[in-house]
This record gives structure tokens, sequence and C-alpha cells, in this order.
């Protein structure tokens, strides 16, 4: 029987999810992800939006809107303001809060009918759910442990990973303070801490996990982010 605390936060992580994915599901539609305008337009777009159907107006990190080549730069990365073509590939990166409790959903969208785009897509989400089940396969699994898994993922199905690390911890607003130092709450390449060992409070970790695979001579990436540990 699960402790009715962790319940209870897991409760609240389905609830934040679910909102985001609603927020994420009438950002499309309303056709806000097209061509013409820039990541900036459709970045302030979103942020209306979300305060519209939820009040949102935090964020535990920054909005992220990416198209086209600079949907190569990972997260820290702070890329020129692009203009949306009509055969372009756009992710979304957004962590609202909800009443304290932190979301953090990723997606990508292609405009047009370039299949390798399209492959692009669809491969992130395939990856996904396969690092969920390597995840789910291994009791013992070390943060570092699924970064590489991740990375040999990536070449499998054709790509590089694209970003320094494959997801991070979330939980209630701001996580970070709660969990500790900055390397333990990245599924990063030099932490080897097992990923179900619970935090300096002797409390569990939830994690979200990432996606970024990236082909730089064609100037494109795909980038999907969503709860990895709580059903």
């Amino acid at each position: 029987m699960m402790n009715p605390l962790l319940e209870k936060r897991h409760q609240a992580l389905r609830e934040a999810e679910t909102k985001a994915e609603f927020l994420f599901a009438t950002i499309e539609g309303k056709g806000i992800i097209r061509s013409g305008v820039t990541e900036k337009d459709i970045n302030k777009e979103i942020y209306e939006l979300a305060f519209q159907l939820f009040g949102i107006k935090k964020y535990w990190h920054k909005r992220i809107v990416r198209a086209g080549r600079n949907t190569l730069y990972p997260y820290r990365e702070n890329p020129p303001n692009l203009t949306v073509s009509p055969e372009d590939i756009v992710f979304l990166d957004f962590g609202p809060i909800f009443e304290d409790w932190e979301a953090d959903l990723g997606r990508t969208y292609v405009l047009g009918n370039d299949p390798v785009k399209h492959k692009l897509r669809d491969d992130i989400e395939k990856a996904w759910d396969e690092g969920k089940a390597y995840f789910l396969s291994k009791p013992d699994i070390t943060s570092s442990e699924l970064f590489f898994y991740m990375c040999e993922l990536a070449k499998q199905y054709g790509w590089e990973y694209g970003g320094p690390h494959a997801g991070h911890l979330i939980g209630e607003f701001p996580h970070e303070k709660i969990q500790g130092d900055d390397i333990d709450n990245y599924i990063h390449p030099d932490n080897h801490k097992p990923m179900r060992e619970p935090d300096q409070q002797g409390q569990p970790r939830d994690w979200i996990l990432e996606v970024h695979f990236i082909d730089r001579k064609r100037e494109i990436g795909g980038f999907v982010e969503k709860l990895l540990t709580v059903e």
C-alpha cells in the first residue's frame, strides 16, 4: 500500500501534468503553432492562453519555443528569435506551476510534409517510451545509466543526442531548494546515484524524462518530455 503522503504528492504531480497536457491540446486546437510568426510571438500567445485557462503567471523555468535550426540548442542556450516557416519543425518546453506543484511538458510539432521531420517527431516519442520501459526494468538504475541508454537510442534511430542531460527532478516548487546539489537534480552522465534513492529528507524523488534528438547537418531537432516516475 502506498504511503498516503506519497500518494498525495503523486496525485498533485499527475494533476499538474494533466493541466499542462490540456494547455498543449488547446494550443494545437487554436492553431497557435503556425508559420509567419516568430518564436517570441508564439511564446507570448501561449503565456496569455495559460493565464486565460488557469490564471498561470508563474513558471519554474524559462518558457521555450524553438523553430528550425534553433531546435538544435539545449535548454540553457538563448539563440536568436526566428520566424517559423511553412515547412518547419517546432518544439515547446513549458514549466507552469499549478497550486505550487511543478509541471514540465515538451512536445514537437511539424508543419508541412517533410518525411525526415515527421520521422524525428515520431522517433522521439518512441524513444521516450523505450526509456521509461528501461527505467522500470532496472530497480537500481542510476541517472548516468539512463542518460547513456538514451544516447544509445538516439544512435539506433539515426540521430545524435542533443542535450547535456536526459531529464531532471520534479516536485513541489521550488524543487531545487528541496533536493540539494545541482548535479543530483539531473539525469546526467556524471550523476551516479540510483534514481530511486530518497532525497536528503528521506523522501522519494520524482523524475521527468527528456528526449532531445538532433541532426546537425539538416539543422533540425526534436524534443519531448513528461513525467517518468508517476503513473
